[in-house]
């Protein structure tokens, strides 16, 4: 049910990290078309809504769910799919790295309007441009920040605060809410706009949980409503700001584009769609 998830390792830089993704994703390709496989952009299932466990789940299995509030969610993570963006910043109090992730979880709306690729819904063209982010907002984190142990933890529905499982993650930063990119220069692009907004000091947005009806003004219509394209304008040039004297800074190109064209991935894909007819044959287009 949820495909092939890559994993890079720990990288000093943007470029390092996308060099690795896409060496790792050459080589499964590679292997995948040997068993006649090849990837395809999906960011929510587009054909099935619901994620029934077969055998059905028991008493045991209930329970366990039932303990944790994420893994309550997991009939949406087990039909929606995207990457999870790892930042982290060496010697930053933990404070500081919470107060991070409130921003990241406040300013998410006008962040993942850059990634949206998930127009269909149940063997159709949905209503909007992120399918994924209506149905998981509110119900799933944007962001996760891991802390050492209960003391920072911050209660909330969903998560932003989770212990670290080794010492290594304490301070790291997990932006969870975009949808699946089939061009990585978007992925790095995104990378440098949280980097330049974890060092910005002007926005003054805090959120503990995602601010649902934004997000939902967001997957329908992008970057076509004025106050999504707004912040996101006020979003990407403060993280622009932030980066004046970084190398990074370059890789905001992709994203800049992106927002004076107001058009998404999935503007891409409802126009194949509409052309070709067909979801198989309109994915079978992406990842060339």
């Amino acid at each position: 049910a949820k495909g092939i998830e890559i994993r890079t390792t720990i990288n000093s830089t943007i470029q390092g990290a996308i060099d690795e993704l896409t060496a790792s994703f050459s080589l499964l390709r590679q292997t995948a078309a040997s068993f006649g496989f090849s990837p395809v952009l999906i960011s929510f299932n587009p054909y099935t809504c619901v994620f029934e466990p077969q055998p059905p789940l028991n008493d045991f299995e209930l329970r366990q769910l039932q303990a944790y509030p994420d893994e309550q969610t997991a009939h949406i993570y087990m039909v929606s799919y995207g990457p999870d963006l790892n930042i982290s910043i060496a010697d930053l109090p933990i404070e500081n790295v919470i107060d991070i992730g409130k921003k990241l979880t406040y300013y998410s709306p006008f962040i993942v309007p850059f990634s949206y690729s998930s127009p269909f819904y149940n063997g159709s063209l949905w209503e909007g441009l992120s399918v994924r982010t209506f149905i998981r907002t509110g119900k799933r984190s944007a962001t996760l920040v891991f802390v050492e142990n209960q003391e920072h933890l911050i209660k909330s529905v969903p998560s932003l605060t989770k212990i670290a499982r080794i010492p290594a993650e304490v301070g790291r930063i997990e932006f969870k809410a975009c949808d699946s990119c089939d061009n990585f220069s978007i992925y790095a692009g995104l990378l440098a706009l949280l980097k330049g907004l974890a060092l910005d000091k002007t926005l003054e947005g805090r959120a503990i949980v995602p601010d649902t009806t934004l997000h939902q003004i967001s997957d329908k219509a992008g970057f076509d409503h004025d106050d999504i394209f707004l912040n996101a304008t006020k979003v990407l040039q403060a993280a622009e700001n932030a980066l004046e004297n970084d190398p990074d800074i370059k890789f905001l190109a992709p994203l800049k584009d992106i927002l004076a064209n107001r058009k998404t991935k999935s503007h891409q894909l409802i126009e194949m769609f509409e052309n070709l007819g067909s979801i198989e044959e309109t994915i079978k287009r992406t990842y060339v």
